[in-house]
């Protein structure tokens, strides 16, 4: 009725997304590819916290999961291998204004790109680092990866991998400065939405390994832990990540982990006998380098140059 006080205001949005403001070109993993369900959820996180396109990065190096870029109506850059996160940083460092996505998989990032990765993750520049981990080269057909288990026939090594798989868990929580980690699986995704919607939420960069399918080359791999629940203990807190019940239910193994205690994300992280599924570890308080990198971005030409000639005038002879 007109002439009534109401304490009520309706919120109009100047532009509203969809789902379908953040699809790029159509997805052509494998069917059956646990990339497809981290793709969903890396979509439906942008709609629901309406995430500019043109303002969000999604970048990535070489790989089954570094396709990413181009199904994702965003801005992307499809990098070399194992480069991808010093392409992300450098994006966040000239302009920390953007949302960054990193795709990376377990050959990408902990092989080729290691010493990116340990530095990566050192800077803790705000963005989020999806490493998709499916114990396999699978882009260039069934290569040993770092994280193949100890005796997994591949193309390289036909009668089993002969050393170890590496612990990416461990290695990312030994680093200087790290911030967020957790561990997630692409067949659960109430459990994939919440790590990746909490890794954005956190200023720092939000580390989320993700345990996924490949189909074709490493469907042992995976099928063995999906078959199996209680190959895994699920990380429960009130500072963890929020998880409904039927989530909670799928998993018999359940364990009360602070993420604030490093020594206890440790231990987590290194038994082997059980995964642990969700927030292994978060310090909000961790510096950000692009805080300090990006100093003066806001300069103009003239100004830059005025400021490099004053440099150049005190080594003058």
């Amino acid at each position: 009725m007109f002439g009534l006080h109401a304490d009520w205001s309706l919120e109009v949005f100047e532009r509203y997304f969809t789902i379908g403001d953040y699809a790029g070109g159509e997805a052509r993993w494998c069917p059956g590819c646990g990339d497809h369900g981290v793709l969903t959820a890396v979509q439906r996180l942008m709609r629901d916290e309406q995430m500019i396109p043109e303002s969000t990065v999604a970048v990535s190096g070489i790989g089954c999961s570094s396709r990413m870029p181009h199904y994702l109506g965003t801005y992307g850059f499809h990098g070399l291998h194992g480069r991808a996160l010093p392409i992300a940083c450098g994006i966040k460092s000239r302009r920390p204004d953007l949302d960054v996505w990193v795709a990376t998989g377990d050959g990408d990032c902990f092989s080729i790109g290691a010493a990116h990765w340990i530095h990566g993750i050192r800077y803790n520049m705000d963005m989020v680092v999806m490493a998709f981990d499916n114990a396999i080269y699978g882009l260039t057909k069934a290569q040993t990866s770092p994280t193949s288990p100890l005796g997994f026939k591949t193309n390289t090594h036909p009668f089993g991998a002969i050393i170890s798989p590496m612990n990416p868990l461990t290695v990312t929580l030994g680093i200087t400065n790290v911030s967020f980690v957790a561990q997630v699986v692409d067949w659960n995704p109430p459990m994939l939405y919440e790590a990746l919607k909490a890794a954005h939420r956190h200023r720092g960069t939000g580390f989320v390994r993700i345990i996924q399918r490949c189909p074709v080359y490493a469907d042992s791999v995976s099928k063995a832990l999906q078959g199996d629940p209680s190959r895994f203990v699920l990380l429960e807190h009130e500072n963890g990540i929020p998880l409904d019940k039927s989530v909670q239910r799928a998993f018999p193994n359940k364990v009360n982990h602070d993420p604030a205690n490093l020594v206890g994300a440790f231990e987590l992280a290194r038994d082997a006998t059980r995964l642990p599924l969700g927030l292994l570890y978060r310090n909000p308080d961790a510096p950000c380098y692009e805080d300090f990198s990006s100093r003066g971005a806001d300069m103009t030409p003239e100004q830059k140059l005025a400021r490099f000639s004053a440099v150049l005038d005190t080594v003058t002879i």
